[in-house]
């Protein structure tokens, strides 16, 4: 299972979800990957992405099995689950 985090730098949220991360990644020892938007255009119209942060659980076949958009971001197990 792949997940990935999609938010902009130097935005109001981008400390909040940078902070998230490495809490994630002290907590479970795993990364999330991160991509931005404006360099993964394709990906995101594919994912019809138009809110960020978006984090996306897609399958190997990259179907969603999961996602959550916008500043609330989601609990560090909600997201580990899908990852396991």
């Amino acid at each position: 299972m792949r997940v990935v985090c999609v938010y902009r730098d130097n935005e109001d949220y981008t400390r909040s979800v940078d902070e998230w991360l490495e809490n994630f990644r002290r907590q479970t020892g795993r990364e999330i990957e991160t991509m931005s938007p404006d360099k993964n255009v394709n990906f995101c119209e594919a994912y019809d992405i138009v809110e960020y942060p978006t984090i996306l659980a897609l399958g190997d076949n990259g179907e969603v099995h999961a996602f959550w958009r916008g500043r609330n971001l989601p609990l560090v197990n909600e997201v580990l689950y899908y990852m396991l």
